[in-house]
């Protein structure tokens, strides 16, 4: 009994963190599908989320709802503008030139969010008046519910989104072939926008939920951002299910491996975020187009 207890206290923490990672991931993926562009900026949009609702709902004490509709409407609309604005009138340079406009966004609204709520954390979010859950002497608290809850709503609205609605299915198709999408009618140009703004919103999303457990601050989006990739290299690139496996499976080697760290030994958990660094540069070595990457990644 001692062994479960044990196992289902890294593998709830593991589920919950990895649901976080594959929101980041998915946000990754779905720029790389229309852009071919790996936004680095997404983990700002992670960070936005998170201040926008601390603001919002702690600060200005809006309900929740509107406060979460807020949120997500704000960093929507930052990704609509980092397309808009920094990548859309260059859009014909090089990939890697993309890329580099992306990590100046990022640094750049790193400094005004530096600049606009200061360097100290902000309060976290506080929901759930029940009490704690209790599965095999495990206790859940209401905020883990609440992010395994958001996070996996979110996982699956995206699944819908993608295969049963026209903008969707619009997306898809100029991830497969953007030049044959244009011949059909697809407004490719709308479309970069549109996966620029689900971008954001997905990552707003992300710093909501993150905020659920975590004290939001500035320079949070660096290290989630970073992890998020590593969950979207390790399911494979550009490939939806594959972020959410990657983020599941990296969020469980987190937690496992924290508990080997400092159980075994005797490590101190705090170099946990090397999993994610060692996790990148495995995946890169044996198996660069990730878990279900396609053909087509593996010759990239």
């Amino acid at each position: 009994m001692e062994h479960v207890h044990l196992f289902l206290d890294y593998l709830i923490p593991g589920i919950s963190l990895g649901t976080i990672y594959a929101l980041i991931a998915l946000g990754f993926t779905i720029i790389f599908r229309v852009t071919e562009i790996i936004n680095f900026a997404q983990g700002e949009f992670v960070m936005l989320g998170a201040m926008c609702m601390a603001t919002f709902h702690s600060t200005l004490g809006l309900p929740f709802p509107v406060a979460f509709l807020a949120s997500v409407g704000c960093v929507t609309l930052v990704g609509a503008l980092v397309e808009a604005l920094a990548i859309r009138p260059i859009r014909s340079a090089s990939v890697v030139s993309l890329i580099i406009v992306t990590i100046g966004c990022s640094i750049l609204i790193r400094g005004i969010a530096m600049f606009v709520w200061g360097k100290n954390a902000l309060p976290w979010l506080e929901m759930g008046q029940g009490g704690p859950l209790s599965v095999c002497g495990t206790v859940i608290s209401p905020q883990t519910i609440w992010m395994l809850a958001i996070a996996l709503s979110v996982v699956v609205l995206s699944h819908v989104f993608f295969e049963h609605t026209l903008v969707g299915k619009a997306m898809s198709a100029c991830a497969i072939n953007r030049r044959a999408a244009y011949l059909v009618g697809i407004p490719v140009e709308r479309m970069v926008l549109y996966s620029f703004g689900l971008s954001g919103a997905l990552g707003a999303v992300s710093g909501i939920v993150i905020s659920l457990k975590f004290f939001p601050v500035y320079d949070m989006g660096v290290s989630l951002g970073l992890k998020g990739f590593c969950a979207a290299i390790l399911g494979g690139l550009g490939n939806n299910l594959g972020a959410i496996l990657g983020g599941v499976l990296l969020g469980l080697l987190e937690s496992f491996g924290v508990g080997f760290l400092s159980r075994v030994m005797h490590i101190s958990s705090g170099y946990k975020d090397v999993i994610a660094l060692i996790v990148l540069v495995l995946v890169l070595v044996l198996r660069p187009g990730g878990l279900l990457g396609s053909a087509d990644t593996e010759k990239a």
